[in-house]
Parts: C-alpha cells; sequence; structure tokens
C-alpha cells in the first residue's frame, strides 16, 4: 500500500516562486534587450558595447557560491531578499551611471544586478525544497515556467520605459529598481524551513569535491553548463546575424522573442515528461535538440532557418537544463545541498559568462563575412556536445552495469 504524500506546502512555495520568476524576472529580460543598446551608446570602444550584459552574468557566477552558503545557513528567504537589494542597488547605480554618462558606473551596476540573477537561479532549487519526490520534477517545471511570464512581460515593460525621460534607458532602469523593491514582499510568503544546523562532519555530508566526483552529480552539472552555455552562445550572435544578412532589427526581435518562448513554454509538462520517462531521457533529448538547431542554423541563412533554428534552441535549453537540475536535486542531501549547488551554479555561469564573450569574438573575427562567423558559431557547438552527449551515455551504462 502506497501512503500518500501532503504537497500542500510545497505547491504554494511553488505559487509563491513562479510569481516571483514572471514579476522580479522581468528586470533581467529588461536589461539583456537595452544594456547592449546603453553600452552601445556610452562605451568608449565599440568593442565593449555588450560588456554590460557579461557583467551581469559574471555578477551572477561570482555570487553563486557565497549566496549558496548564506542559504544553507539562514534559509533561502535571507538569500532571496539579499538578491533582491542587489537587484534594486544595481538598477539604481546603472540608472545613476546612465545619467552622468559613465560607462564604469554602468558596468558597476550590471555587476549588481548579476547578484540577482544569481539568487533567481535557486529559484528551482527552492521549489524542490519541500516537495516529495514525484513532485519534485514538476515544481522546478513550473517554477521555470514563470520565466515564460517575464519574457512576455520584460520586453512590453522596456518599450514603455524607454523614452520616459530625456536619458535614453533611464526609466527602464528606474522601474527595474521599483520591480525589486515590490518583489521582495513576495518572499515573506515563502515557508521553507532552515536547513538543520549539523554538528559533527558525517551530518554535513559529502565534501564538495567528493561530490563532483560522484557520477550523476557530475554529469548533472556537465549538461547543465553545457545546455546554458549553448544557449548564450548562439543566443547572443542571433541579432548580429540577423541584420547581417539583410533582415531588419525588427525581424531580430521577432526571432528572439520565439526563442524565450520556446525557452520557457515547455516548463508547463517538462516536469511530467520527466516523471514518466526518467530524467535521463529528457537530458538526452534537450542535447538531441540543441544539437538539431546547430544542423538547422548551418543549412541556411533565410528568415525561416534563423526563427526554427532559435526555437529548437530554447527547448533543448529547456529540456536539457531543468532535466540537469532535477538530477543534480536527486543526488545530494539537504545538508549537501548549500555547497553543491553553488558551486554548480557558478560553474554554469562561469561557462555562460565566457559563451558571451566568445560568440561576438567568433561572429566578428572568426570568418570573413556574417555567414562564415555565424557558421563558427553554431560548429563551435560540436565538441560541447560530444562532452555532455558522451557524459550522459556513460552514466547511463554504468549505472546499468552497477544495477546488474
Amino acid at each position: 500500500m502506497t501512503t500518500a504524500v501532503d504537497d500542500t506546502r510545497a505547491k504554494r512555495n511553488v505559487w509563491v516562486l513562479v510569481t516571483a520568476q514572471a514579476v522580479l524576472g522581468s528586470q533581467i529580460t529588461m536589461i539583456f534587450v537595452i544594456g547592449g543598446l546603453a553600452g552601445q551608446m556610452m562605451a568608449p570602444n565599440p568593442c565593449l558595447a555588450t560588456l554590460p550584459i557579461s557583467l551581469i552574468v559574471f555578477g551572477s557566477m561570482t555570487t553563486a557560491p557565497w549566496l549558496s552558503r548564506v542559504m544553507q545557513w539562514q534559509g533561502r528567504k535571507m538569500g532571496f531578499l539579499i538578491g533582491s537589494t542587489g537587484g534594486l542597488i544595481g538598477a539604481l547605480i546603472g540608472a545613476y551611471g546612465l545619467s552622468i554618462g559613465n560607462f564604469w558606473v554602468l558596468l558597476i551596476g550590471s555587476y549588481m544586478t548579476g547578484m540577482y540573477m544569481s539568487a533567481q537561479g535557486f529559484y528551482r532549487f527552492a521549489a524542490a525544497d519541500t516537495a516529495s519526490d514525484e513532485y519534485r520534477p514538476k515544481a522546478i517545471s513550473y517554477v521555470m515556467a514563470g520565466g515564460l511570464l517575464s519574457a512576455l512581460l520584460g520586453p512590453q515593460l522596456t518599450k514603455v520605459t524607454n523614452d520616459l525621460f530625456a536619458v535614453p534607458f533611464l526609466g527602464t532602469y528606474l522601474i527595474a529598481a521599483g520591480i525589486n523593491l515590490i518583489g521582495m514582499v513576495l518572499f515573506f510568503l515563502l515557508d521553507i524551513p532552515k536547513p538543520q544546523k549539523s554538528t559533527t562532519q558525517i551530518d554535513q555530508g559529502r565534501s564538495t569535491w567528493e561530490m563532483l566526483k560522484t557520477p550523476r552529480i557530475a554529469v548533472a552539472v556537465i549538461c547543465a553548463m553545457v545546455a546554458y552555455a549553448l544557449m548564450n552562445l548562439v543566443m547572443t550572435s542571433t541579432p548580429i546575424a540577423v541584420v547581417g544578412c539583410g533582415f531588419t532589427p525588427g525581424n531580430a526581435a521577432d526571432i528572439v522573442s520565439a526563442h524565450v518562448i520556446a525557452m520557457f513554454a515547455p516548463s508547463f509538462f517538462t516536469g511530467h515528461l520527466i516523471a514518466r520517462f526518467g530524467v535521463d531521457r529528457i537530458v538526452g533529448i534537450g542535447l538531441a535538440t540543441l544539437a538539431l538547431a546547430g544542423i538547422v542554423a548551418l543549412s541556411g541563412v533565410e528568415l525561416g532557418h534563423f526563427f526554427l533554428a532559435l526555437v529548437l534552441l530554447g527547448i533543448g535549453w529547456n529540456f536539457g537544463f531543468i532535466g540537469a537540475t532535477a538530477m543534480l536535486t536527486a543526488n545530494h542531501t539537504p545538508a549537501e545541498r548549500g555547497r553543491i549547488q553553488g558551486v554548480n551554479d557558478a560553474i554554469v555561469f562561469g561557462c555562460v559568462t565566457l559563451a558571451s564573450l566568445a560568440s561576438g569574438g567568433l561572429m566578428n573575427c572568426a570568418g570573413g563575412d556574417v555567414v562564415e562567423g555565424w557558421n563558427a558559431v553554431n560548429l563551435a557547438m560540436v565538441p560541447f556536445l560530444a562532452l555532455a552527449g558522451g557524459s550522459l551515455i556513460w552514466v547511463v551504462f554504468n549505472g546499468r552495469r552497477v544495477a546488474a
């Protein structure tokens, strides 16, 4: 006889986190849309135009390890409030940098905004904290689905706020600050107990290195890293490639919008697919879909090729990243989560930072024209997909061998 599991508290927390993902998460979409444009307007060298976006990702990478430790000792609520405070301060510093025309001040604001982005990355882990084994993949998936709402809300707010003041984009940064201030209230509704403080080495679980040597944890980290970094690599170059191939900036915006919708829309059922077919299969499908996106991109540069490639890229990221997250949360104890989740996100966003920097270099410097540059970006996916795919196949067969 199977005992029914009560996930009432977990479901309440999921709805709080979905709302936070939708409302607070819209600031990341807003700043990603206008960050490069603001940089282009203010940077002393055009090559540095996308540096505000790279600094956000870098800020997320360097914040993740210590913020995860804070959550381990003081609880999720405290960590999320710190993240929103970072987003608030970052938006205000960015607004000040715009008002005085100082690019370097804008970069400081971007780094602080990365503190919020790091906290947002832990929403998916928080959703799993109070969930049963059966509900856990669905909880993670639902919270990620909140990103669809932020992807729709953020660009609309950007359109409304761009020209509120004489200084371009100033209104967008100020609205982002207000979003953080309002959104903080949501976290007081969370009902996630603080992890119990362990008193012995045994209670604390494995060391970070021991966890990283655990096959399923190592593969989860690799697959999350590859899925997120490759998505960022291709997405960052897409507007440049689309416009360079003779299409309009409006076409590029439509393609990116379709991509973002494809990133988050599958989240409504990704968790159910994981529960039914297993996490290994879903991660494998995600990696295969990323590979298919590269094949489509390499097959032509018509508008339809860009649309289809970016939609496939979004779906592949969704399956690969959510699947890898579910794999990670299933292979550590509550006492270990503060360390391994922080290390995981530091590795993931470190690689995303490198991908965002490499994307422009491949696009602009790896070929004689825009088509060669676009092909170079997509060909760069091959070795990393081989790494992730090979590691996934290895851990599946290794698990079967051990079971036998």
